[in-house]
């Protein structure tokens, strides 16, 4: 490969990661904050109004409750006050009350709008205030509460001459009430000094007693994290970049030593990517685009080749190498050669293995959402910790292969058998395309049909009945290598039924889904899910299909119409043509005859595709109060949905509505528990029924 053709796939790679992003921002409240009386006469009393418009499934606690519960109360904090003096303390308006079980007692909050009050004694002709609206912002929904603040400046002016007994406190007046309320939250208060030639102070300093608390927080978000890069690694993403890395490493360490700091650079490498390039990211860009990251035909059909360009070179079609120019300047720079060399092949790995591990990536953000910048940031190197540490061992190990003996050929026929499983595995991503495309190209059965021919020339070539360049003759099988061949084809055994219409549920994330499927024997048997007749032709059904012969729509508000006419609880599937835990879900946990009844029996069903790429017609295009983008396919529209209502992006992700599109249960993410499932299915009915 030329320096100039390695040095486009790095700047190609570098933009594609660039522009990754999985984390989602929650959009505050929208705040009117106005002087009543823009004209008020001095000695008088004015109020002012804060009003916030509140988004969907969200609230704001109110001021007027028992601040030892533990919510954050809505408050002021002032900066600059001059021409006024407070009266009594900030007032919510009518807001409404409820026994919080979490709280355990009372609390007041506002939804969908709220209104405060603050009602100021005018004292001076020049009225100026400045200052903040602290507040909390909570959602039954995500379970989140989120911290924010609203600044504001107001200034007027007033008419009439002030009194002398008021010319001495018109500066600065500072509200008691704020004071005393933050002191009975357990919160000590240190005021800074006035600025005497403004009559402004700056903003108080809060000494934050529940510092504890918030470490022990971040302690249990880092384990999530560091668990779910475990979690990551079983992908089927991840798995086929185990041989690239051996084969990286192999070879490539003069020494032990090196070999060990290559390996880890390698690692610290992988973490870095992750935390810095992905958190920082994530902070600028929406998260839709990781979606079209793992799921548009530009880095899905560049995956692919060069995975196809992987697999040509172990199976001996030409060497990796590089260039001689590349190699003097190695020479003559050869830490800094060899560490280019290393980070290369780290950033190759966060890309591809992206598809699997951004929606693992997007929770984690998304639950750091309005956090401090340190949360994500930690839960970010969590993740890429767990993940870096297995691929670190994979790069130490080749150091060990060089160490041994070298008996024949045998290396060469352990690249060779990693250049088949690489050729198998770049259809994976061939195959995200095609299905978010629509183009055909790899159905079910096709996708199967290559699979088998590829693992059954393995089969060949570990019985020794192939030869590829680079091979050496054998002169007898061994035994582990009998025992790979016979592995290899009893997997080509089991694939064949699959051309049938055999589920092969242990490879339901690799393979395409059953609706591709030409020719299914299990269907035409009747095996699937009772068939039920729509009372409405569903949209975009000629090209969108439910597994298992369920029924279903891919309209939103189309299904809600049939819900409510047939009097059901809608079920909600956030899907995506190239997720693969949604397969994963179908295969293993909707093809249970129990699951499939209550599916088809129970609930009205809609699945919604995050990556669906069919233009709507320019009527039903709209401009997102998310992102403020415009939304004009089925998958962008979809997609804004499910953030913008229910503060998630990953897929699978199940809500079930009642007909008012309230929330009947939490909604329920990748779980392969069969009876959990069925669990989260009948709860949802039975509320339902008591509703």
């Amino acid at each position: 490969m030329s320096t100039h053709l390695k040095s486009i796939l790095f700047l190609f790679s570098f933009v594609l990661l660039s522009f990754q992003a999985s984390a989602q921002l929650i959009a505050p409240p929208k705040w009117s904050i106005q002087l009543a009386d823009k004209n008020p006469s001095i000695g008088s009393e004015v109020k002012i109004t804060f009003k916030a418009t509140i988004p969907r499934d969200w609230y704001i606690y109110s001021n007027d409750f028992d601040p030892d519960l533990g919510p954050m109360l809505t408050e002021l904090e002032l900066k600059t006050l001059e021409g006024v003096q407070l009266v009594n303390g900030l007032k919510a308006i009518n807001p409404k009350k409820k026994y919080d079980e979490i709280w355990e007692g009372d609390v007041t909050y506002f939804v969908g709008s709220g209104t405060f009050e603050q009602t100021v004694k005018v004292t001076g002709n020049a009225i100026k205030l400045v200052g903040s609206v602290n507040y909390q912002m909570c959602s039954d929904v995500t379970g989140q509460c989120i911290p924010f603040e609203e600044d504001f400046t107001i200034t007027a002016t007033a008419t009439g001459t002030v009194p002398v007994s008021d010319a001495t406190t018109a500066a600065v007046t500072l509200d008691k009430s704020v004071e005393e309320v933050l002191e009975e939250a357990g919160e000590a208060i240190v005021t800074p000094a006035t600025t005497q030639e403004t009559g402004s102070s700056e903003a108080p300093t809060y000494i934050d007693l529940t510092a504890d608390e918030e470490q022990e927080g971040l302690i249990g978000f880092m384990i999530i994290a560091f668990l779910a890069g475990l979690a990551a690694l079983l992908t089927p993403c991840v798995f086929p970049m185990i041989p690239m890395t051996v084969t990286f490493f192999t070879g490539r360490s003069k020494s032990r030593a090196s070999g060990i700091r290559n390996a880890f650079l390698y690692g610290f490498s992988i973490i870095a990517i992750y935390t810095i390039a992905g958190t920082a990211v994530a902070a600028i860009q929406g998260p839709e685009f990781a979606n079209w990251l793992s799921t548009h035909w530009i880095p899905n059909v560049f995956f692919f080749l060069v995975f196809i360009f992987f697999a040509m070179a172990f199976l001996g079609m030409f060497e990796l190498t590089l260039p001689s120019s590349f190699v003097n300047k190695i020479d003559a720079k050869a830490d800094k050669g060899g560490l280019a060399g290393v980070f290369f092949m780290a950033f190759t790995l966060v890309l591809v293995s992206f598809s699997c591990t951004g929606p693992i990536v997007g929770s984690i953000l998304i639950s750091s959402a309005g956090g401090a910048l340190v949360k994500p940031i930690l839960g970010m190197f969590s993740f890429s910790l767990a993940f870096a540490i297995p691929f670190t061992l994979f790069a130490i190990f080749p150091e060990w292969l060089n160490s041994l003996p070298k008996s024949g050929g045998w290396l060469n026929s352990v690249k060779v058998v990693l250049g088949f499983l690489e050729l198998a595995l770049a259809f994976k991503f061939l195959s995200v395309a095609d299905q978010v495309y629509h183009w055909g190209l790899l159905d079910r059965d096709i996708y199967l049909a290559i699979w088998i021919v590829i693992f059954f020339l393995l089969g060949l070539y570990l019985l020794g009945k192939l030869r590829l360049p680079h091979d050496s003759p054998m002169d007898y099988l061994s035994v582990p290598r009998l025992m790979l061949a016979i592995v290899t084809f009893v997997f080509v055994v089991y694939l064949i039924p699959g051309l049938w219409g055999a589920p092969l549920k242990a490879l339901s994330g690799y393979l395409p889904p059953m609706a591709t499927h030409d020719f299914n024997i299990l269907d035409n048997r009747g095996t699937g899910a009772k068939t039920t007749t729509l009372d409405d032709q569903p949209k975009y059904a000629d090209f969108l299909h439910l597994p298992h012969g369920l029924q279903g729509y891919f309209d939103y508000q189309q299904a809600l119409a049939a819900a409510k006419r047939a009097n059901k609880p809608l079920f909600i599937d956030f899907t995506g043509h190239g997720c693969v835990n949604c397969r994963e879900m179908e295969a293993r946990v909707w093809s249970d005859p129990q699951v499939l009844q209550r599916l088809q029996e129970d609930f009205v069903m809609v699945a919604l595709y995050i990556d669906e790429r069919y233009q709507l017609p320019e009527a039903e295009w709209y401009t997102s109060d998310y992102d403020g983008k415009v939304k004009n396919t089925i998958g962008k529209q979809n997609a804004d949905f499910q953030i913008t209502r229910f503060n998630n992006n990953a897929q699978p992700y199940y809500v079930i509505l009642d007909q008012q599109e309230e929330l009947l249960i939490r909604p329920k993410a990748y779980d392969t528990n069969i009876q959990n499932f069925i669990n989260f299915l009948d709860e949802a009915k039975a509320e339902f029924t008591r509703r």
